[in-house]
């Protein structure tokens, strides 16, 4: 059972009328699902001169541009769990694709076109989250350019415990869309090519008939198309709520939430209406930007990515708590991926960063 204590100067609810000239920083475990406490800090945690070692907050620009190669999944952060990898597809897939090491979420930062798999046909267009179960064999069909952040898991995604609020919380489940079942479009070819991912390297069996070739299915598995712009953001006037309140899928050893445009917190109540500050204890955080005014950093643009490592403090940048002032709502989208165990950046990540970005709270 948790035991609550307190001690000197704090405030009555956490993130709420935050003592006048103190710095509230949330001290969690368990990512956001955790025992909790508030610290009131006389500075901002983040308020830093200087940082020596591995260990600050990292940043990547928009992720593509020429500085990525097209056509090509790029790992950018990986530990055993998952693995983040960004792509800007100009052409389909040449070759139909099953991966036999994850599970695959596709989220569509931008453009149109519709994956053929064994379960049947899926469209796809910016906003939409796409999950693949291990072992399903696809292809990606592109009518437009399309930018991908996609999410490759040892586990499977599934939807969070909805609780207290009850089954038609977070989105009506009937807006998940899966595939009615159909043939391969390609029955001319002379030959079929399927790539099969196991343990990172690429096999290639070759078909003399397109393998997706299933008349029909049924059961529990099955590829799922649910849009960002479908969900309903759990909120309150009175409150912050966490991020663990915006968990759009639940794996093991990390969450995926969406972060989406919503009323900001009514200002009369005292309400901390900006991220608060904390330095993730249990879990690495890492956040994609997707559309929208992102208030509460400076010079982040869509397509760009932050990783905030355990240990090391990160909240919003000094400019955030003026300028939220004047806001009602937030029009932002994001999705962010809190994993348990440390991700390791992969040399394209270290070799396209902002070098500079722990300094912007300075």
């Amino acid at each position: 059972m948790e035991s609550f204590k307190s001690s000197g100067t704090f405030s009555k609810q956490a993130h709420v009328k935050i003592p006048e000239g103190l710095y509230e920083e949330e001290h969690g475990r368990k990512g956001f699902f955790g025992r909790v406490s508030q610290i009131y800090h006389q500075n901002p945690p983040v308020n830093w001169t200087n940082i020596e070692g591995e260990l600050k907050p990292r940043c990547q620009k928009p992720m593509f541009g020429d500085h990525l190669e097209v056509n090509y999944f790029q790992p950018i952060l990986f530990n055993n769990d998952v693995t983040i990898n960004v792509a800007h597809y100009t052409v389909s897939f040449e070759c139909f694709f099953r991966n036999a090491d994850f599970d695959e979420l596709y989220f569509i930062h931008e453009g149109e076109g519709h994956f053929e798999t064994i379960y049947g046909h899926l469209t796809y267009k910016r906003g939409d989250y796409i999950t693949i179960p291990r072992g399903t064999t696809y292809k990606l069909f592109v009518k437009n350019a399309t930018k991908i952040f996609k999410i490759e898991s040892n586990s499977e995604f599934e939807q969070p415990d909805r609780g207290m609020l009850g089954p038609n919380a977070l989105y009506d489940q009937t807006v998940i869309e899966t595939p009615e079942s159909a043939l391969g479009s390609e029955q001319n070819l002379s030959e079929y090519k399927v790539e099969i991912k196991r343990l990172g390297k690429i096999t290639t069996v070759t078909y003399p008939f397109n393998p997706l070739d299933a008349k029909g299915w049924k059961g529990s598995v099955y590829p799922t198309k649910l849009s960002i712009y479908d969900l309903c953001p759990v909120m309150s006037h009175k409150y912050h709520i966490p991020p663990s309140g915006h968990t759009t899928y639940v794996c093991r050893n990390f969450v995926i939430c969406s972060f989406v445009e919503r009323p900001l917190e009514d200002s009369k109540h005292g309400v901390l209406r900006v991220p608060f500050y904390h330095s993730n204890i249990d879990y690495d955080e890492v956040l994609f930007y997707h559309q929208g005014n992102f208030f509460s950093r400076d010079n982040i643009d869509a397509g760009a990515l932050t990783f905030h490592p355990q240990g090391i403090h990160h909240g919003p940048h000094p400019k955030a708590f003026n300028s939220v002032d004047d806001k009602t709502h937030t029009d932002e989208y994001a999705v962010m991926v809190d994993a348990r165990y440390p991700l390791e950046p992969t040399k394209w990540f270290a070799e396209n960063e902002v070098s500079d970005y722990w300094k912007s709270w300075m």
